[in-house]
């Protein structure tokens, strides 16, 4: 799993807004303007909180709707993050496999160190407004490959992507605009801040925080909740 690293320069409004939300638990009065333009370190990881309402909120994404739930994973993840990107395959492999019992949530926690991870987090909350959370998702990860790591803007690129979709691209285009959009990728971030979230995939099963090692240890831990 990845970690929040120095912010990138030259970033959009949107990581650097991020960039504020993520060294907020390590700054304190005065030495806040200080360390926005010199810290170096990843924030602290703050005590887990086991509130329900700032793992799940009424507006998260939902990949799955089982009709007897027997338990809930959240992930929050970084759409450039490569880490995210390796274990999409598998979780949705879980996904397949544990759907009819498991709520599979996805929450945004991009990190500033990847210059278009914010964008791509707008992008999949545009396309969530018109129905199109999980396919917008499935194409930022599936060609991760080809636009991660670029320092210039991928707004295009994602845009093209929405056109693929069959999205309307006036309502897009809005969508990426429209200062709401952002303010609910930072809502996200605010509660993995709060939940301890400090890099990415970060998975919480029940409302316990995963440490996994294996594939097989994560197929487990899955099965054991819904037993």
């Amino acid at each position: 799993m990845s970690s929040p690293q120095a912010p990138a320069r030259n970033t959009p409004r949107l990581v650097r807004k991020i960039i504020w939300i993520l060294l907020a638990v390590i700054v304190v009065g005065g030495v806040a303007w200080y360390a926005l333009f010199t810290a170096t370190k990843p924030p602290q990881a703050a005590a887990p909180a086991t509130g329900v309402e700032q793992l799940v909120r009424a507006d998260s994404h939902r990949l799955t709707t089982p009709s007897e739930e027997k338990a809930q994973l959240v992930e929050f993840l970084d759409f450039e993050c490569p880490s995210c990107g390796a274990i999409h395959p598998f979780v949705e492999e879980l996904k397949a496999e544990f759907g009819d019992r498991i709520t599979f949530v996805n929450r945004y926690f991009p990190l500033s160190a990847h210059p278009n991870s914010g964008q791509a987090a707008l992008a999949a909350e545009a396309a969530a407004q018109q129905g199109q959370y999980q396919q917008m998702a499935g194409k930022l990860f599936d060609s991760q490959a080809q636009w991660a790591g670029n320092q210039q803007s991928q707004a295009p690129l994602f845009r093209t992507y929405a056109g693929q979709l069959g999205l309307n691209l006036e309502k897009f285009d809005a969508a990426v605009a429209d200062p709401k959009t952002e303010e609910r990728i930072l809502a996200d971030i605010a509660d993995g801040n709060a939940l301890g979230v400090s890099g990415t995939p970060t998975f919480f099963l029940n409302g316990e925080k995963l440490t996994l090692s294996t594939k097989a240890d994560f197929r487990q831990k899955l099965a054991d909740a819904v037993k």
